[in-house]
């Protein structure tokens, strides 16, 4: 086996000022960190291929899923199945943190965008590939 990988979700949480930060990437599965500034919202997405498990490190957010609401707060976990649409909203006045796991992974391995518009630049212009397996 090889070194065991490790994050503090919570010191990473507290460092956290980019709105994605892919922290590892492995073959089948995918670490990232979201920040979204209070008022913020990811955005209305489906990803066809991807699973993805979003773990609120810190604020409060509302998870929207094919039209149904759900408020979450540091602790919560929610499961967005592939070819799913949703968004996740900050309603809180600090920023909401994210862990995210995609399976298979979503992003280019170590992308780092500062915020949600340079996140969307990267995907249009092909800069933030995952992978290839």
């Amino acid at each position: 086996m090889g070194e065991i990988l490790h994050w503090d979700m919570t010191a990473e949480g507290e460092r956290s000022t980019e709105f994605r930060r892919v922290l590892w990437t492995g073959e089948h599965t995918q670490l990232v960190i979201m920040t979204v500034p209070a008022g913020g919202e990811v955005g209305e997405e489906t990803h066809e291929e991807n699973d993805q498990l979003l773990s609120v490190v810190g604020g409060s957010g509302e998870v929207v899923i094919e039209g149904e609401e759900r408020l979450v707060a540091a602790g919560d976990v929610v499961a967005v199945p592939a070819g799913t649409r949703h968004n996740v909203v900050n309603v809180g006045p600090a920023p909401l943190v994210l862990s995210t796991v995609y399976g298979p992974p979503e992003h280019a391995a170590g992308a780092v965008h500062r915020t949600k518009e340079e996140g969307e630049a990267a995907e249009e212009s092909g800069q933030d590939e995952p992978p290839q397996g």
